[in-house]
């Protein structure tokens, strides 16, 4: 069964298209610590003169430029400004360390290295024996930030070579829960389908405000919530250190219409939220990046008093593929949602498609997709079946809504039965006293696996009432062995949880113990 959306892309179009709109002088960027405003045309009269500055920096088409900076307007400016060069931005997470920054130079090979400052000293000490040149981003009170070289500031390029809509504009790499982290280039008509459809799909317009939280590093942060946003001539408001307890003052001085974050900085959000209540304009709220449980749905739709949108995305899609829809239509929790701009299946183990209510893993293709991994023809082969993209997620389509199971790689088979890791994590979740879970399967003599789960309470539970709890909720054999409680439930810096992983982790070290 193959669920098709609504066509909603056209052309494919160069990133530069997001920032073409009648009215120039409508806000694009808020700065809420400083009030700092930037309307269109000061956007596009600064991407020109960093696309000037990256050309004088040696940054020609084809290029990747590496980036290692806070979040902020001038991330997606100089993001941007190399897509004006034909090169690609590399952004990198500020939180690696040497070695991580190392292993991620090497592979992407950057012209340059672009750092806020003197930078984190880690990829500044990462650069050096590579061979990468390093500069420094000086953001001043007025105009674009300044790039700085041994002190000295470059000067603009007076002319330079453009590039297109096919030209590759940003590579990411793959969060490696199962594998070596892979190369994702996506192209610049790519991203600007994908921020076309989320921008349909929740009917943005010029008179929304995206209040983002979500880190610019990231796929969410800049296509969601940025680009997205752009596209209609509507405002970013992004802070440059976000922390929870500030958000909701934040917010509803910026009128924020809309925000986008994972279920872990929802979480965040709520635990912080104060007496002034959400921003009265606020249309609806987003949570993509891992599964959001029926909980905190429901607890996030009482705080912010709109709509909590879940939806479904990934980096080799440009984000989003899926997504509840906006009143009046129906928004099915548990569900990602309908397809959007997106045509998403499901198929067997030999690729045969699946009728409705069937399991399989899901494939999607559409204007978002890349075309394969970079320098990884293996990696590209292994991940397209007839030109459909394999997710390596297991999930079920039932009246045109999508439903997730998993990872195909994070199924437990005990026995012979597939068990949803995700499913046994809502049942955990729904305890009063857990405030974060996740499970995984562990080895077993008699059915070779079972599953196990580790947890972290915001009150006192034995895992033994844990257990009965699922036991009241769950199939017998679906029902953990063991419930381990730790402090922190590990995630990923975009709240990504490698159930794997962390079990590998639990197992081993009470082993060793």
């Amino acid at each position: 069964m193959v669920a098709t959306p609504e066509p909603t892309a056209s052309q494919p179009e160069p990133l530069s298209a997001l920032l073409a709109h009648g009215s120039q002088r409508a806000t694009a960027f808020v700065t809420p610590e400083d009030g700092r405003t930037q309307d269109y045309a000061q956007v596009a009269e600064a991407v020109e003169t960093l696309a000037g500055r990256l050309a004088a920096a040696g940054v020609r088409r084809g290029d990747r430029v590496g980036m290692t900076l806070p979040n902020g307007p001038e991330f997606v400016l100089l993001l941007f400004a190399a897509a004006q060069l034909g090169a690609a931005a590399a952004p990198l997470n500020p939180a690696y360390t040497q070695s991580e920054f190392t292993f991620y130079l090497e592979d992407i090979a950057p012209r340059l290295l672009l750092v806020s400052g003197t930078g984190p000293q880690a990829a500044v000490a990462a650069a050096g024996p590579l061979s990468i040149p390093v500069i420094e981003l000086a953001i001043g009170a007025d105009g674009p930030p300044d790039l700085v070289i041994d002190g000295a500031p470059v000067q603009a390029a007076a002319s330079f070579d453009r590039g297109d809509a096919d030209d590759i504009a940003l590579v990411l790499h793959t969060s490696g829960t199962t594998s070596r982290p892979k190369q994702v280039p996506l192209r610049q008509r790519n991203l600007t389908a994908s921020a076309r459809t989320i921008a349909a799909h929740y009917g943005l317009t010029s008179k929304d405000v995206s209040f983002c939280v979500m880190p610019l590093f990231h796929i969410h942060g800049l296509v969601a919530s940025s680009f997205a946003a752009l596209s209609t001539g509507g405002t970013v408001v992004v802070p440059r250190r976000f922390t929870a307890h500030r958000f909701w003052p934040q917010a509803r001085d910026a009128a924020a219409t809309w925000l986008s974050a994972g279920p872990t900085l929802h979480r965040m959000i709520l635990d912080r939220q104060d007496d002034g209540g959400a921003p009265p304009g606020l249309r609806f709220a987003r949570s993509c990046s891992s599964p959001l449980s029926p909980e905190l749905l429901e607890r996030a739709e009482a705080a912010y008093g709109v709509p909590m949108l879940e939806a479904y995305g990934m980096t080799e899609a440009s984000h989003q593929m899926s997504s509840n829809p906006l009143p009046p239509a129906a928004r099915v929790p548990s569900s990602v949602g309908v397809p959007t701009g997106t045509e998403i299946a499901v198929v067997s183990p030999a690729g045969a498609f699946l009728s409705p209510g069937e399991a399989g893993e899901v494939v999607i293709r559409g204007p978002g997709v890349m075309n394969g991994y970079l320098a990884n023809p293996a990696a590209t082969a292994d991940a397209f079946i007839d030109g459909w993209f394999r997710t390596g997620d297991r999930g079920v389509i039932r009246d045109g809504y999508l439903y997730l199971e998993g990872r195909l790689k994070e199924m437990i088979l005990r026995g012979g039965e597939n068990i949803s890791p995700a499913e046994i994590e809502q049942a955990l979740l729904s305890h009063a006293a857990v405030a974060d879970a996740v499970c995984f399967g562990v080895d077993d003599d008699k059915y070779g696996e079972v599953p196990a789960a580790a947890v972290k309470l915001n009150q006192d539970a034995e895992p033994s009432e844990l257990i009965k709890h699922c036991r009241e909720r769950l199939a017998a054999y679906k029902v953990p062995v063991t419930v381990y409680v730790l402090p922190e439930i590990p995630r990923t810096p975009t709240g990504k949880v490698q159930r794997r992983r962390v079990g590998e982790s639990i197992v081993g070290s009470k082993a060793a113990g």
